[in-house]
């Protein structure tokens, strides 16, 4: 699932919680507990993400062909590097944000969903492997995933 609208900008993340307030997919009438869900997502975004695109999107970063040849050997190391913090310091459980489901967790599942193909060993990070199995147990997940594969 590395496409459509889980990968857009937390912006319109926020946007869609904010649109339907009776999913109950981010908590609106917290302000800190929605700037946390705000910072994680930021954070798959600006970090995360970038990481991950440095695989197969080099060029936006350099021209020199040497230059995007190490920024993918490198991959496997930044991209670990940032499930280490998530690992360790930013999922809770069994929900990215604890007890409640928000819209954090598509949009990790998603992101989590390309570790092997970062050259990651997704065995190093067991509370994510966790939350991805416990994602797509979702009857939801498996139905969007079956639309994307269509």
């Amino acid at each position: 699932t590395g496409r459509g609208i889980l990968t857009e900008t937390p912006a319109m993340l926020a946007f869609i919680a904010q649109s339907f307030p009776l999913a109950r997919l981010a908590p609106l009438d917290d302000p800190f507990l929605f700037a946390q869900v705000q910072a994680f997502n930021l954070y798959l975004c600006s970090t995360l993400h970038v990481a991950h695109s440095h695989r197969m999107r080099g060029h936006r970063w350099a021209d020199d062909p040497q230059a995007i040849e190490a920024m993918q050997r490198k991959v496997p190391q930044s991209v670990a590097a940032c499930y280490e913090l998530i690992e360790h310091g930013m999922l809770g459980a069994p929900w990215v944000m604890g007890e409640t489901y928000t819209i954090c967790d598509p949009y990790l599942f998603t992101m989590a969903q390309w570790l092997e193909g970062d050259g990651v060993d997704p065995s190093r990070f067991p509370k994510v492997m966790e939350h991805r199995r416990r994602m797509s147990e979702r009857l939801q997940v498996q139905r969007a995933i079956a639309v994307e594969l269509a």
